[in-house]
């Protein structure tokens, strides 16, 4: 029970609001018990003063012997008792009054109310009227009599009446007062009747088992409702924030509400979709590092193949040479060869670092004209071209201004042109052209007299792939020249497409 309070955020909000509920309730009517009979006493209390107050205004412009009809009324009221009047000397004194009896029963009913007064209790005394009415049914005036006769017999046996009533039944205040053309002070007190705060104070105590159990049916259901409310988005937002914790976003909240829970539902909403979107740019990051690192791999192994073969060739020529083995030992003629491998070695060497620093660094990019580039690597080739006996056509753009790095561009136009001239045979032609195709700059050459077969095409740009499966030196290259020209183009934003055409075979980029 206790860990299940502990684990449930809806049993300690409901354990809460009910106790809350319950102390807000129980004191409501601790209080109202407490307080209500004082307040209806006080009002009870300021009524009578208010009207006794006037009754005495009234009573001083008039003597004693004509103010019986004023008490009388006085004494008629609800609200009130009985009278007492008190002279000076502490004395009681009749109250003046305008009720007659027929003469055959006045002296018994005298008799009767002093014998009766003395023992009956306050019970007694309010079925007294029944008993006048029974004992003697000839009285005049039989209600208003006996009713007004009593308050009258009571002010001669006051202390032995006081005795025998309940003290919580009355609440007693006393006036000073003077009749007109009569200079004794005189002391009223009045008995007010207190019995309406005593049955308030028993229906009160009577309803209370009710009240409990209506209290506590009410405290639960408000508490049960109040828990919910406040719970169910709660628990929903704990179940979304789990199903988020295990990268689960297949969700989405209606976002209805504009309280502190709705801002937070749009948080969340907001929250998976820049989550969702990481994710799928990680995936996507992820799954390119994976192939780049397949890339590297293959790229590698790769190069440690390539690097085995020259080295083991130098190794073999050294250790023949050493010994004297056989044709090893015309040592200047493989020292020749050595030398020659080794200058091969050097070259794929300095390529492989030249893929290394375009993977690693982002080369700063610069405005110059490509076609003084182009003329250049041209010029460094005419030997090559020369002895080959190749002819060249250029329809070249005088000035080509274009944004990107002169030195890794260069290198791709110098490969493009040396493939070119490399792979053609003797007395073929090589076509060289430039122009600007809606705002860029296109780049094509093509070597006639050769093609290359289609399934070899998507691979030509493969590190170290070479179309001769010899993959003989003096036929191919180090397989790195295409490969370097593809990554140069893509810092540039652009790639390099080779094709098979009517003549030879045309590779092209455009910038």
């Amino acid at each position: 029970m206790k860990k299940n309070l502990k684990n449930s955020l809806a049993a300690k909000i409901f354990l809460l609001s009910f106790c809350a509920l319950l102390l807000c309730s129980f004191s409501t009517c601790y209080f109202i018990s407490l307080l209500m009979p004082k307040t209806y006493s006080m009002n009870l209390n300021h009524s009578l003063d208010e009207k006794i107050n006037r009754f005495i205004s009234t009573l001083q412009m008039v003597s004693y012997q004509n103010s019986g009809p004023l008490f009388d009324k006085l004494q008629n009221s609800p609200d009130i008792s009985f009278l007492e009047l008190i002279n000076s000397n502490g004395a009681y004194v009749k109250l003046p009054s305008t009720i007659h009896f027929s003469e055959d029963i006045s002296e018994i009913v005298q008799a009767e109310l002093d014998s009766v007064l003395t023992e009956i209790a306050i019970s007694a005394y309010e079925d007294f009227p029944a008993y006048i009415a029974k004992e003697y049914p000839d009285a005049i005036c039989m209600e208003d009599t006996i009713e007004n006769y009593q308050n009258y017999a009571l002010a001669g046996t006051l202390e032995t009446a006081a005795t025998s009533y309940n003290t919580e039944a009355f609440s007693m205040q006393s006036y000073n007062l003077s009749f007109l053309g009569n200079e004794e002070n005189y002391t009223l007190l009045v008995y007010a009747n207190a019995q309406p705060v005593s049955q308030i104070k028993e229906v009160f105590l009577q309803i209370m088992p009710i009240l409990f159990f209506l209290t506590i049916g009410i405290a639960i259901f408000a508490a049960l409702l109040f828990s919910y409310i406040v719970t169910k988005p709660i628990l929903r937002i704990s179940s979304i924030a789990q199903k988020m914790s295990q990268l689960s976003l297949d969700w989405h909240f209606n976002e209805k509400r504009n309280d502190e829970l709705g801002i937070l539902e749009r948080s969340l909403n907001t929250l998976s979709k820049n989550l969702s979107l990481a994710l799928t740019n990680l995936q996507a990051a992820n799954h390119k590092l994976q192939e780049d690192i397949e890339k590297e791999q293959q790229f590698f192994s790769a190069v440690s193949h390539e690097l085995k073969t020259p080295i083991t060739v130098i190794k073999g020529q050294l250790e023949g040479m050493l010994f004297d083995i056989g044709a090893y030992k015309d040592h200047k003629k493989y020292l020749a060869r050595s030398l020659a491998v080794t200058n091969t070695l050097e070259t794929m060497v300095q390529e492989i670092l030249t893929v290394s620093r375009l993977e690693t660094n982002a080369f700063k990019h610069s405005q110059f004209d490509i076609s003084q580039t182009i003329k250049s690597c041209l010029l460094s080739t005419e030997d090559l071209i020369v002895n080959k006996e190749l002819t060249l056509h250029t329809d070249l753009e005088p000035s080509a201004i274009i944004i990107g790095n002169k030195m890794l561009l260069s290198k791709v136009i110098g490969n493009l042109i040396s493939n070119a001239i490399f792979y053609s045979p003797i007395g073929s032609e090589i076509f060289l052209t430039t122009k600007f195709i809606d705002g860029h700059f296109l780049f094509q050459i093509e070597n006639t007299g050769a093609h290359i077969p289609e399934e070899a095409l998507p691979k030509l740009f493969e590190a170290f792939y070479r179309v001769d499966q010899s993959r003989n030196r003096q036929t191919g290259g180090s397989g790195l020249g295409l490969y370097i020209v593809q990554k140069v183009l893509e810092q540039h934003h652009s790639y390099c497409t080779a094709k098979n055409t009517e003549k030879g075979v045309c590779f092209s980029f455009q910038l």
